[in-house]
């Protein structure tokens, strides 16, 4: 089965930008190639420039709370296991009180950094990075892979407690979802909302199927287009029906 989240509000897509940076931020830190970490400097750029266009530790920590107040609401429910309540809500406690613990504009300490800004303003030129544009990036980039990882590791890490209050609140809204099979007939899928409301939707459907969707929604009615794999032409409809299954993720309020 392939996968495919869309976020219905630009609170929760930003969430999973930011999710999949990170991802890529640590894998890259992890390998040894200059060319890797090369990657990893860029997206750690690219996370400084979304989580610089929105108040996210601000909006971070009334969601934690917000979330931790509906949980503690379920104490003594015989169908919830008191053991996995209580570690859920001391996670997003000590995420919480990471991110209160932070100091300052977050990204500071890549603001003020001029060697990073010096090669963040080339690298948004197409090959702006060469070494004779940068000898001293290329001159980093010749050093022994476990400084630069030491390096990209320390920027990297004043992030970490919005990379942890994230992933709280992303695996609470997965978690939240409810399945529903369908079939998309002749490759189109409509549904109307009836007073549903949801914050994300996640399609899965068979690898086998030559097809990926592509999702519009509204708070009046679904609809679900599936596109044909074609690489090299114009995107055409996948005309066949196809058997998926739709989540309708929404936070606890």
């Amino acid at each position: 089965m392939i996968e495919y989240e869309f976020p219905l509000n630009e609170k929760v897509r930003t969430l999973l930008r930011l999710e999949d940076l990170f991802a890529h931020a640590e894998h890259f830190i992890m390998r040894d190639q200059g060319e890797d970490h090369h990657v990893a400097l860029l997206t750690l750029f690219e996370i400084l420039e979304v989580i610089s266009r929105a108040d996210l530790k601000s909006e971070l920590l009334q969601e934690l709370e917000r979330q931790k107040r509906t949980l503690s609401g379920l104490h003594n429910n015989p169908e919830i296991s008191e053991i996995a309540l209580e570690s859920v809500l001391a996670e997003i406690e000590g995420a919480s009180a990471d991110m209160l613990a932070m100091t300052g504009k977050i990204g500071q300490h890549m603001r003020e950094n001029e060697w990073l800004m010096g090669i963040k303003q080339r690298t948004s030129i197409p090959g702006g990075a060469c070494e004779f544009d940068l000898p001293s990036y290329h001159y980093w980039q010749c050093q022994d892979a476990a400084l630069r990882r030491k390096n990209l590791q320390m920027w990297l890490a004043p992030f970490l407690p919005l990379y942890a209050g994230l992933k709280i609140v992303l695996r609470l809204l997965r978690e939240s979802g409810k399945v529903f099979h369908f079939t998309a007939h002749q490759g189109i899928f409509q549904q109307m909302q009836g007073g549903r409301t949801a914050q994300m939707l996640r399609v899965s459907l068979s690898g086998d199927l030559a097809c990926m969707p592509e999702v519009g929604a509204n708070k009046y009615a679904i609809n679900i287009r599936f596109i044909s794999a074609n690489y090299a032409a114009k995107s055409t409809l996948f005309e066949q029906d196809v058997p998926f299954d739709l989540t309708f993720c929404s936070l606890l309020s």
